[in-house]
């Protein structure tokens, strides 16, 4: 079974053993970040420094012309990964034998919510998410798509892994986050990303919604979880807390909004990319969920990109909705946390990729070989090599 470790530029810049590393793990691929956002991270073998703190999402390679003068662009970054950070990386990692695909991260930027705020998606209280930008404004999608395009065919890169292509909500991991005082559970989740800016105002009303009763409706279904009331888990419950109609109009505008922009993204990246490029999404099978993996409709986007990068963090059930749609070309890869710290678990990691491949996963990924402690990295090679 394939296995690929995330990576980022500065795990591997200035550090001449890092490339090396990696590869003894056992992994046949890395998937190097090209655009990410924020971060403080640990490099813990790294012999110039241990801690690299990346100030915002920023691109980790120089931008080419397609963004000048347009108002919506990508940041450069700054010390932390100077010039063509990926660009080394990317070829020092090759050097070593590893295949590199470039891992992009796009609807998730706190400093585009921050210079523009009028992108970020706004909540029904009115409140704005700078770190979410709302994915069904235009100027917004033309950003995402090019970006897509342009990170994610790196020179020398066989493949991508598109990182929050889809709607990102309150989850958020902020700096000192303080937002875990009320459980709101998926429901609460789900109503606490809707969006009311401008557009999906208008993108209501078309479904027959007056988007200021919507927003109200959203206010009053919340208040009894502010209270502590725990609402029913899934659809069920935010159909209990919206209404039915209400709650499957909005789902409809949301997700013909993500289905499209997946489309359009993916169209993007396959004209700029050579024959053969994979294309794989990070996601979950549960179209009302946001974040870093957004929900997709399985049959639609194995339809549409090369397969799925699929969360395990909480157990590999999140697998078998993507199995089942039976595409044997599909790639379908467990994502395994191995950084202990983090609450990874590289000691179970045989077990876990044993039960992924039974629920239809064909390859893995290790997060993260840049964060992991050398202990971490030693289960993890040790597993490798029995796999």
């Amino acid at each position: 079974m394939k296995a690929s470790t995330f990576v980022y530029p500065w795990d591997v810049n200035g550090d001449p053993e890092a490339p090396g590393r990696i590869a003894a793990l056992g992994v046949r691929q890395v998937t190097l970040a090209a655009a990410y956002h924020s971060t403080r991270a640990l490099t813990p073998r790294h012999p110039r420094h241990r801690i690299v703190t990346a100030e915002h999402a920023a691109v980790l390679y120089p931008t080419d012309d397609r963004w000048q003068g347009r108002e919506l662009r990508p940041y450069p970054a700054g010390d932390w990964a100077p010039g063509d950070a990926y660009g080394e990386a990317s070829g020092a990692l090759a050097d070593a034998g590893l295949e590199v695909h470039t891992w992009v991260v796009l609807a998730h930027n706190s400093r585009l919510g921050a210079e523009h705020p009028d992108t970020s998606v706004v909540n029904a209280y009115g409140d704005r998410y700078p770190w979410a930008p709302c994915i069904a404004q235009p100027a917004t999608r033309a950003y995402l798509v090019d970006l897509a395009a342009e990170a994610a065919v790196r020179p020398g890169a066989r493949g991508t892994e598109l990182e929050s292509l889809g709607w990102y909500g309150l989850q958020h991991l902020h700096a000192h986050d303080k937002t875990g005082g009320v459980p709101l559970g998926d429901a609460g989740m789900y109503l606490m990303a809707l969006c009311f800016c401008p557009t999906c105002r208008a993108g209501y009303g078309a479904q027959g919604l007056d988007p200021d009763e919507l927003a109200a409706a959203v206010r009053a279904a919340l208040e009894p979880l502010w209270q502590g009331t725990v609402a029913d888990e899934g659809w069920a419950g935010v159909e209990k807390l919206l209404g039915e109609s209400n709650a499957a109009a909005t789902r409809a505008w949301r997700d013909e909004t993500a289905r499209t922009l997946q489309e359009t993204a993916v169209r993007a990246v396959r004209r700029a990319a050579p024959d053969g490029f994979q294309i794989l999404l990070h996601a979950d099978p549960v179209t009302y969920h946001v974040g870093a993996n957004p929900g997709v409709d399985p049959e639609h986007i194995l339809s549409v990109a090369d397969g799925v990068v699929v969360p395990c963090a909480g157990g590999p059930g999140l697998l078998a909705p993507f199995a089942e749609q039976g595409r044997r070309d599909a790639v379908i890869a467990a994502n395994f946390g191995v950084v202990s710290g983090m609450g990874g678990s590289p000691g179970t990691l045989a077990s876990d990729t044993a039960r992924a491949r039974e629920l239809g996963a064909t390859e893995i990924r290790l997060y993260h070989a840049g964060l992991a402690s050398d202990g971490d990295l030693v289960s993890v090679r040790e597993c490798l090599a029995a796999l």
